[in-house]
């Protein structure tokens, strides 16, 4: 058992690092949080760098890496800013249900793409009336009609809308089956298909360059060709998917929480009180110190979770425990970062009042905290 990167995987750190450290500025990172845009440019220098899709195989323009280097790319672009980091590691937001379960085809046509920064990624999940109840019968269902389906129903609060390209979008398709989940199938819509429309959610506490909306479907007509995996199978496949994915949203939390740190720490160390740095202040470095220890316990978890998908042995409620933890971490990280700021952690000039609205959504999406600790104690109760 060893606790160390290897020289590719601190390099592939290293290169991240350097590449946030020539591209992201904070007064750009204010600015689209501000006027909640996206940063096209920045995202696209990062997939020419080959950091998004670096866990996509290389024959589909990926790196050929797996989770864990993912996982090191996400935190790091967190860790150098919260706003702009965010944004970019969830250009490829879903795409890993193709990656996984989808055909030859769909895989060559679809992740190449995104990869190379020509495409953007959504997944459509979420319902107005049923949030993180994937398991309820859906209201977005499907229905055959010759060699095409039909699609009606609307999803909310999905990551991307407003910019993506394709929605890959779980539908009912077996409206009698019981329990309903064992009749859902998932399905890659284009963005040009006529009847689907998209509305921008504004106004967020944060992520606000990275876009969301509510994605709408009218008789929108797709081909046998958009399935993806198994018809039917749909929930399953993305609850696979969720378990990956959680380890990334823990990773993005991991960062913000050392970025928080960071500039508390550089904070104290210059910032002078009663005579003496505040770093020197028992009361400041206890905080500093604890703030360490839980950044090191979640990044230690997540990473263990990556590590296991990667030896082919996913396992559920580490996903989940992974992401509570980094979770929880980057909100009272965050929080004591402020404190420790005082009044300047409360005004926009310093980047630690963005990192804190940045780092709620950790504990939301990609399945809530309380949902987590549903999968977690499942898993206590099965062993």
């Amino acid at each position: 058992m060893r606790f160390e990167l290897t020289e590719e995987q601190m390099d592939i750190k290293q290169a991240v690092r350097e590449f946030c450290e020539k591209e992201f500025e904070p007064e750009l990172a204010r600015k689209l949080d501000r006027e909640e845009e996206f940063p096209w440019e920045l995202y696209r220098k990062a997939c020419k760098l080959g950091f998004i899709g670096i866990h996509f195989p290389e024959e589909y323009g990926g790196g050929g890496y797996g989770v864990l280097e993912n996982c090191l790319v996400v935190e790091e672009m967190c860790r150098a800013d919260s706003t702009l980091g965010t944004a970019i590691i969830l250009g490829d937001f879903a795409s890993e249900i193709i990656l996984r379960f989808g055909t030859e085809e769909q895989k060559e046509r679809y992740l190449s793409k995104v990869a190379s920064g020509e495409w953007i990624s959504a997944g459509a999940f979420t319902e107005p009336a049923h949030g993180s109840d994937l398991a309820a019968c859906l209201d977005t269902r499907a229905v055959k009609e010759g060699d095409e389906w039909v699609i009606n129903g609307v999803k909310t609060l999905i990551t991307n809308a407003p910019i993506a390209h394709f929605f890959i979008t779980l539908c009912q398709t077996d409206m009698e089956v019981e329990p309903p989940y064992r009749g859902q199938t998932l399905f890659i819509v284009g963005r040009e298909t006529p009847g689907l429309d998209v509305t921008k959610i504004g106004d967020k506490m944060g992520i606000r360059a990275s876009p969301t909306g509510e994605v709408s479907y009218s008789d929108v007509r797709v081909p046998e060709s958009a399935v993806v995996g198994q018809l039917n199978k749909g929930f399953y496949h993305s609850l696979t998917f969720f378990d990956e994915s959680r380890i990334e949203i823990a990773a993005q939390a991991v960062g913000i929480a050392q970025g928080a740190l960071d500039r508390a720490l550089r904070y104290a160390k210059e910032r002078e009180a009663f005579g003496k740095p505040l770093v020197r202040h028992q009361a400041i470095a206890h905080k500093l110190a604890e703030m360490a220890t839980k950044v090191e316990a979640a990044r230690l978890l997540t990473y263990k979770a990556a590590w296991l998908i990667d030896q082919g042995k996913l396992d559920p409620a580490l996903s989940s425990m992974a992401k509570t933890l980094a979770g929880r971490v980057a909100v009272e990280v965050c929080d004591e970062a402020v404190q420790i700021l005082g009044g300047y952690g409360y005004i926009g000039d310093y980047d630690v009042e963005r990192f804190y609205r940045d780092a709620k959504i950790t504990e939301i999406y990609e399945g809530t905290r309380e949902i987590q600790l549903n999968t977690i104690t499942r898993w206590m109760l099965k062993r």
